[in-house]
C-alpha cells in the first residue's frame, strides 16, 4: 500500500487501487498524501445505482463513525465538487442529508446543526433524505456520518443478496417455476446485471490530495476490474486542482454566511441618557 500511494505522491501514478485493509489504507493515504486544505478528515465515498441510469454518491461509508456538523458539511462540499467535476453537464449537484425523516426538526443534534449549516451554504442543498429514497435518484450526493452510512450500505448489500437468492430459490422450487424461469431468462439476466454488486465495487477515499480507490477485499476478478475502471474514470475526469479550488470557494462562502448570521444575532448596544 505504501509503495503504491508513494507512486501517487511522487507523480509516477495518477491513482492507487488496493483491496487491502481499509483502516491501514486510509491511515497510510492520509499520512502520505495529506488532506485537501479545509477538509479535516477523508471520507469513504461510493457511487450507488438507482432505478434509472442515474448514480448517487454516498459518503461517509465507514471512515469516520463520529463526526461534527462541520465535518459533515465538509463531506457534502467535497462530494458535490467531485460529482460536478465528473459530470459538469448536470449543473450543480443536488445534496441531501441522510436522516430518519425529511422534516428539519428530526434527527440528532448534530444532524439538525448540519442541516442549518448546509441550508446557509452555497451548495444545492435539497434537505433531508430517508434511506428508502437513496436508490431512487432523488439526490446526486447523500451525506451521513460513517456509522450511519456504513449501516445503510451493508443493509443495501444484504437486501440485494437476499432478493437474488429468494428469486433463484422460487424459480427452482417446482417444475412449473423452472419452465417459467426459462421464459423469463432474458429479464432475469437483465435484473442480475443491474443488481450485481461487483459493478459498483471501488470506493473513493475522498478528501485526499490524490486519488485512492478501495476495492472490496472479498471480490473476484470481475469486481476488481470494475474497481480499476472506477480508478481510470476518476483519474481521467476529476481534476484535483479544480476540486480543491471549488472546495476553497465553498468553504469561504460558508464562513462568510456564518459570520453574517452571527453579526445579525449580536444585540445592538443602546445609548444611555
Amino acid at each position: 500500500m505504501r509503495i503504491a500511494i508513494n507512486q501517487v505522491k511522487e507523480g509516477n501514478a495518477q491513482v492507487a487501487v488496493s483491496a487491502g485493509n481499509t483502516g491501514a489504507l486510509m491511515a497510510t493515504a492520509r499520512f502520505v498524501l495529506k488532506t485537501i486544505p479545509g477538509i479535516e478528515r477523508p471520507a469513504i465515498a461510493k457511487f450507488l445505482p438507482s432505478d434509472s441510469e442515474h448514480v448517487t454518491l454516498a459518503l461517509d461509508l465507514g471512515a469516520n463513525v463520529d463526526c461534527t456538523p462541520e465535518q459533515l458539511v465538509q463531506f457534502a462540499i467535497i462530494g458535490s465538487e467531485l460529482v460536478h467535476a465528473l459530470h459538469p453537464e448536470k449543473g450543480s449537484p443536488r445534496v441531501a442529508l441522510l436522516n430518519v425523516g425529511t422534516e428539519d426538526i428530526k434527527g440528532t443534534d448534530a444532524v439538525k446543526q448540519t442541516f442549518k449549516l448546509l441550508s446557509s451554504s452555497k451548495l444545492n442543498f435539497i434537505g433531508n433524505i430517508e434511506s428508502n429514497s437513496v436508490l431512487y435518484g432523488e439526490a446526486d450526493v447523500v451525506v451521513a456520518d460513517g456509522f450511519v452510512g456504513n449501516v445503510m450500505l451493508k443493509t443495501i448489500e444484504g437486501a440485494v443478496k437476499f432478493m437474488s437468492g429468494a428469486i433463484r430459490r422460487e424459480f427452482k422450487s417446482t417444475l412449473f417455476n423452472k419452465l417459467a424461469a426459462i421464459a423469463a431468462l432474458p429479464a432475469l439476466k437483465g435484473l442480475k446485471g443491474k443488481l450485481d454488486p461487483r459493478k459498483f465495487n471501488g470506493a473513493i477515499l475522498l478528501g485526499l490530495r490524490g486519488i485512492v480507490i478501495k476495492s472490496h477485499g472479498g471480490t473476484d476478478e470481475v469486481g476488481f476490474r470494475y474497481a480499476l475502471e472506477e480508478a481510470y474514470h476518476e483519474a481521467k475526469s476529476a481534476g484535483l486542482a479544480q476540486i480543491e479550488q471549488g472546495v476553497a470557494t465553498q468553504l469561504a462562502a460558508l464562513e462568510a454566511a456564518k459570520a453574517a448570521a452571527e453579526l445579525e444575532e449580536t444585540p445592538t448596544p443602546t445609548m444611555e441618557a
